[in-house]
């Protein structure tokens, strides 16, 4: 379920400093996605209830590849749209690019406060990091394209499909505590099986 709770403009620059309107952002845009690219985070806010961040590429999570790549001259013009674009609880971040290459990304505000919805972080993010592989691969006959997680022993531990390999990554579900390394199941050893 999304978290529809919506925090108060004043909530918003208590946590996240005071925002640039999408008109004084657009006056300041090559800088502002200059202070981006170097690190630093700016908030937008639109009609003071949409709030975006434009962030450095490293704070832009999970997977890119499916993630539209705006022209820094295009989004300047667009702002006002990309920023409530992200901002919808099922909107997703936006990169930034100059020459077809990211050089920043505009992230909702949810995002940075750590208030994501639960779709919003797929399980693949974590299977990555404890360090399983997955694998895409694309059905022909259904026409979906195909993830499958696999552990350090290439025991499959979790399958998702989708039209595109955003959707199949994001329904990969998190895989039980007894396929994760160093934790066994209750009831089970992690050298002899059942006690």
């Amino acid at each position: 379920m999304i978290n529809t709770e919506r925090l108060s403009y004043d909530e918003h620059v208590a946590l996240l400093g005071v925002p640039y309107s999408v008109e004084d952002a657009r006056a300041r845009w090559a800088s502002l996605v200059e202070e981006a690219r170097n690190g630093s985070t700016v908030m937008i806010t639109r009609e003071r209830w949409q709030w975006a961040g434009l962030v450095p590429l490293s704070k832009v999570g999970g997977v890119w590849s499916g993630l539209p790549l705006v022209p820094v001259s295009t989004a300047r013009s667009k702002l006002g749209d990309l920023v409530r674009q992200v901002a919808d609880p099922h909107g997703e971040p936006v990169l930034l690019g100059r020459h077809r290459s990211p050089v920043a990304g505009l992230v909702a505000a949810h995002v940075l406060l750590g208030r994501a919805a639960p779709s919003d972080h797929p399980a693949a993010d974590a299977m990555l990091v404890g360090g399983h592989t997955i694998a895409l691969s694309h059905d022909f006959v259904e026409g979906l394209v195909v993830a499958v997680a696999r552990d350090q022993d290439g025991a499959e531990v979790s399958t998702g499909a989708g039209r595109n390999s955003r959707e199949a990554l994001r329904a990969l579900a998190e895989p039980p505590p007894w396929s994760r390394p160093g934790r066994p199941a209750a009831g089970m050893t992690s050298a002899s099986g059942p006690e």
